[in-house]
Parts: C-alpha cells; structure tokens; sequence
C-alpha cells in the first residue's frame, strides 16, 4: 500500500507593524496554529475511528498538544495520551517526540525531517509554516517523500474561528 501524504499550507498569520517588530509573538502564533491544525487532524482521524500517531519536536511541544486535546472541542472528547501512559496497547491517539512503539495508520508530523520510519504509515499529514526557515524544511520533507515514492499532495489548512 503506498503511503499518502498531505501537506496543508498554513495560513500567513496577521502582523502589524507592532507585532513585525516583535517577531516572537509572531512566532508565537504559528507554533499555536500549527498545534491547533495537528489537534484539528487527530480529532478528525480519531472520528474516523483511525488510530493516530503524533510525533513532536520536542517533549514541550508534545505536552502542549496533550494539554490543547483536553481542552479541545468540549462538545467531544479525543482519546490521547502521551507514548507509555494510558491503558495497554494505547489510547486512539498517542503523542511523542520519541518513535513509535505501535503500528498505527496515521502519523502526523510535527518535526523539522520527515522521520525514517514514515513508510509504516499509510497516511501522513505535514505542515508547511510561513516562517521562511520553517518552510524550507517543509519543501525537504515533501521532496524526500516524492523520493520515497509516496503519493504527495498540498492544499490550504482549515480556517481556524
């Protein structure tokens, strides 16, 4: 089976003169975007009732999705957990800057690279931020999937109300 993998280009984020000047609020807000497009991915793959990995930069940033899944959509719950909590086997949705344990179906990629071990998922969603840095990787990572052979295709992010 050929691994999917979708690429949503996130939104420029609105600078004032102000905030331009202080581009830590700026980066500020799209390390918020891009966690609230990863919890917005795993609630829609979890409803699908598709089992999900998300692989983080770091461990803040793996407990900042854990704590955003928790206060996320109160209407409805997303089974979580961070790798090695939680009942045997995992909860739908398992977050961790380490690899995977468990085979899964999705991965959602929050890193810098596209991990080795990506060919074990069938469906892999990415992030294109609008930090020139960050989207350089971001045209590696979609480059090293062409390579790998998988099925590579972008489009907008969700508009986040």
């Amino acid at each position: 089976m050929q691994t999917k993998v979708m690429f949503y280009v996130l939104p420029e984020t609105d600078k004032t003169s102000e905030e331009t000047a202080h581009n830590d609020k700026t980066a500020e807000q799209e390390k918020h975007a891009l966690i609230h497009q990863a919890c917005l991915q795993a609630a829609y793959f979890y409803r699908q009732n598709q089992k999900v990995f998300i692989y983080t930069q770091d461990q803040t940033q793996a407990h900042d999705i854990d704590e955003m899944l928790w206060a996320f959509e109160p209407d409805s719950f997303v089974a979580h957990n961070l790798l090695g909590e939680g009942p045997r086997g995992g909860s739908p949705v398992e977050i961790s800057w380490k690899n995977p344990t468990i085979r899964r179906p999705v991965l959602i990629n929050l890193t810098g690279t596209m991990p080795n071990f990506t060919n074990n998922f069938s469906t892999v969603v990415d992030f294109v931020p609008t930090n020139e840095l960050l989207k350089q990787q971001a045209r590696d990572r979609y480059r090293a999937c062409k390579q790998w052979g998988f099925l590579v295709e972008s489009q907008p992010a969700p508009v986040i109300n």
